[in-house]
């Protein structure tokens, strides 16, 4: 066993707090869903920076599948056996110990394959700070906000978001998916698969539509309204918080929904 394996290893345990027997597991399972994800050019070219140990997870697979992040979590959890949530952990902590043996140029390349919603991993890779606020604290903020009970946050963002997404550009979308933590991306995806560009509407429109997804009165959405676009503020970054807000009609400040 090499040193730069057992060091590549080491910071897997240290990131994700596992043993070393399920480092090994993660390393596994992360880099064989990554070589699904990659041209067999770019997977090539990543395995000849890794220790050899490392090299079988990356075999050339002919053409790049395109999933998104839903997907490769999803796999890399099916492979090591854990919930989504334990993988997307795990998987930080591997491209963490990618960017300690992966040159720059290389890791460019990589992150020039990789989808916006795969920012978080690729930040991870360089060393970059992001922090994506996780979905139990967003769902807590929004329910403090809104008054409601915990457990009724989720369906309350979902209802916002995916109107949301009818009523911004496709780009955008995209744009907001790579900040957010997974478990809000279906309801985005949602929204934006109903139309191919941004759909107009008042307020009175976006409030109504969120009322009828959640089934509850006008009045109680437009503060589930207020509670989401309040916490999507701190959640993402603020010029991507510009260019969401900069799309909706000056009325949407009523709902925070402006800078």
């Amino acid at each position: 066993m090499s040193y730069d394996y057992d060091q590549f290893l080491v910071t897997v345990q240290q990131k994700a707090g596992i043993s070393r027997e399920k480092a090994v597991l993660a390393a596994r399972a992360t880099l064989e869903t990554l070589a699904e994800r990659l041209s067999s050019g770019e997977a090539r070219d990543l395995a000849e920076q890794l220790p050899p140990e490392l090299t079988p997870y990356l075999p050339p697979r002919g053409d790049a599948e395109g999933f998104d992040v839903e997907e490769f979590l999803r796999r890399v959890a099916e492979r090591e056996g854990v919930d989504v949530a334990t993988a997307k952990r795990h998987a930080l902590a591997v491209f963490a110990a990618l960017g300690r043996f992966v040159d720059e140029h290389e890791l460019a390349d990589m992150a020039a394959e990789l989808a916006k919603d795969y920012a978080a991993f690729v930040a991870e890779a360089e060393g970059r700070f992001f922090r994506l606020l996780p979905a139990e604290e967003f769902y807590e903020r929004v329910a403090d906000r809104a008054g409601i009970r915990p457990e009724d946050a989720p369906r309350a963002t979902g209802a916002v978001l995916e109107t949301l997404a009818e009523r911004i550009a496709g780009g955008e979308v995209v744009d907001l998916i790579a900040q957010l933590p997974i478990e809000l991306h279906p309801a985005l995806r949602r929204g934006a698969a109903r139309t191919r560009k941004a759909k107009r509407m008042s307020l009175d429109e976006f409030v109504a539509r969120v009322a009828e997804r959640e089934e509850i009165d006008p009045w109680q959405a437009r503060e589930h309204v207020r509670a989401v676009f309040e916490t999507l503020r701190e959640a993402i970054d603020h010029r991507e918080f510009l260019d969401v807000t900069a799309q909706l009609p000056a009325e949407y400040a009523a709902v925070g929904a402006r800078p």
